[in-house]
């Protein structure tokens, strides 16, 4: 039973008040292989995404966000019209980008698409915005990197705007200005739910709650336990700006299977081709093996059984006391198959051990592990 604020135990002390726990899923649209072992086409592994989200409302996950990328290993350009086709086809899930990335687009766009989408969905849109960990959209759009900053700095600040669905007047020296515009379609509950991804940077934890959008962390390696600095930092950030700061989702990548050896051997050849490819155009030596099997022992590869990653995850949860998980999965050419079947284990077995592994720490005499 959820206790409301006012409320008091029978020992006289007031329970304590949390948001729900969301669980969501993430894909890039990497191309995932079929059943001969072979690489599907751009338009199969879209195809498939559409597949695993629709299975994930089927057994009621409460989120699916698409990233956006311009790259030869990702299927996904345009997050909101492989949303729009979910749409169609799903009920309840929640419909999210996963970025969009905000730099290299245009905010009147971007609500634009995401409010239709929002009508599609009867109101299950949602749009992360972030800068991108890739940099190719610049020049395809004819933006210069050295505008890097202050092209994100003025797009959030005109987004906010936006988001407000009124009226818009703007001026700024990224694009033109804007004087009483009137965006249409709008929303029908008036505002699309929004939030800023950051991957480690303060100055977008301080941009997030200055406007204040709930706070999505990227936690793509390493211990979560470094990201702490930066929750203090945004609800800090909240409460001089007198903005909300109750809402903290991350994302982090994973695989799960029916035992951690199979988790882990699926996920290895996959997750290395990924990263060596990526770690191609930026100068990273290849990933060897010990450095994998670290991250998946220690930090923050939620691979392995439902009952290893459920643990992991609760424990992240609860050191960053987060609102929000979302799991990054189907990284590298990884079985379609195997994809499918982690869905159905995450959303089965994973997500209420985790739910019942939280609720032990509310337990009266039970202090949560931190």
């Amino acid at each position: 039973m959820t206790h409301k604020p006012d409320e008091s135990d029978k020992s006289g002390k007031k329970p304590r008040t949390e948001k729900p726990i969301s669980f969501g899923l993430d894909s890039f649209g990497d191309i995932p292989t079929d059943d001969t072992g072979q690489l599907m086409t751009y338009a199969g592994a879209i195809r498939q995404v559409v597949k695993e989200a629709v299975l994930a409302d089927k057994l009621g996950i409460d989120v699916i966000a698409l990233g956006e990328h311009h790259r030869s290993d990702f299927s996904i350009s345009s997050p909101e019209t492989v949303l729009a086709g979910i749409a169609t086809r799903t009920k309840n899930i929640k419909l999210a980008s996963g970025v969009t990335v905000l730099s290299s687009d245009d905010p009147v766009r971007v609500f634009e698409r995401f409010a239709t989408l929002d009508a599609l969905s009867n109101g299950r849109a949602q749009i992360i915005l972030g800068r991108g960990s890739f940099t190719e959209s610049f020049p395809l759009f004819g933006y210069e990197l050295r505008d890097y900053e202050v092209l994100f700095e003025e797009k959030v600040q005109l987004m906010a705007e936006i988001l407000k669905e009124k009226p818009v007047t703007w001026t700024g020296t990224t694009r033109a200005p804007l004087a009483g515009a009137e965006i249409y379609p709008r929303t029908e509950s008036g505002r699309i739910h929004t939030s800023i991804g950051v991957g480690g940077s303060p100055e977008s934890v301080i941009r997030a709650a200055r406007y204040g959008f709930p706070l999505m962390l990227a936690v793509i390696g390493g211990s979560p336990e470094r990201f702490v600095p930066y929750v203090e930092l945004y609800k800090q950030a909240g409460a001089q700006f007198g903005t909300p700061t109750d809402e903290i989702g991350l994302h982090s990548p994973g695989f799960i299977a029916d035992t951690d050896e199979e988790a882990v051997e699926t996920a290895w050849p996959a997750h290395k081709i990924n990263f060596d490819r990526i770690g191609h155009s930026r100068g990273w030596p290849p990933l060897k093996r010990e450095h994998f099997d670290e991250e998946v022992a220690k930090y923050s590869l939620h691979i392995g059984s439902p009952e290893t990653v459920a643990q992991k995850m609760a424990k992240t949860i609860r050191t960053l006391g987060i609102t929000r998980f979302d799991l990054v999965y189907g990284g590298g050419p990884m079985p379609a198959k195997a994809r499918l079947h982690m869905i159905e284990l995450y959303a089965t077995k994973v997500i209420p051990r985790i739910r019942e592994l939280l609720a032990e720490d509310d337990k009266p005499g039970k202090k949560a592990a931190r």
